[in-house]
């Protein structure tokens, strides 16, 4: 399967992360820290689906529009923060890619997945696991990219 589109969907994401200087979100919204951490969340979720892929087990994934802010407050105090959490999206990124650099015909594989991006896009059933992390590299680390660059204070 082809990685270079999702390794600059992550690279454009850390740059953005590294450059720094964000704001407070508007109300309701997450914050950086949440953000990065919300990604990093998702990551290790999407590294153990491609595993089981890889292996041949059955897997269900759901995304993490449920994640609670205290929840990412704590995954982000224990990374140290946005920096942490920065260094640890580039691990997990990483692995990500190199997993499914892997998949080649596994792409194909159903995953029963369970998704919302906002009201764009809803995926409730099964779908091919190279098809989800298209999704991924192209409607969800864009749609944190450009939440990341809202919160820049001029």
């Amino acid at each position: 399967m082809e990685v270079d589109g999702l390794r600059q969907a992550y690279d454009a994401v850390l740059a953005e992360i590294d450059a720094g200087g964000f704001g407070p979100p508007p109300p309701g919204r997450y914050d950086a820290e949440q953000i990065v951490a919300h990604l990093v969340a998702s990551d290790e979720l999407m590294i153990e689906a491609t595993e089981a892929v890889l292996a041949g087990a059955p897997y269900a994934f759901y995304d993490l529009a449920e994640v609670h802010r205290p929840e990412l407050d704590e995954l982000a105090a224990d990374s140290g923060g946005l920096a942490g959490l920065a260094d640890r999206l580039r691990a997990s990124s990483d692995r990500l890619i190199t997993l499914v650099a892997r998949l080649g015909a596994a792409a194909d594989t159903p995953v029963e997945t369970h998704l919302r991006e906002g009201f764009d896009l809803v995926v409730d059933g099964p779908l091919p696991w190279g098809r989800t992390i298209d999704l991924h590299t192209r409607v969800h680390l864009p749609r944190h990219l450009a939440e990341l660059r809202s919160l820049r204070t001029p």
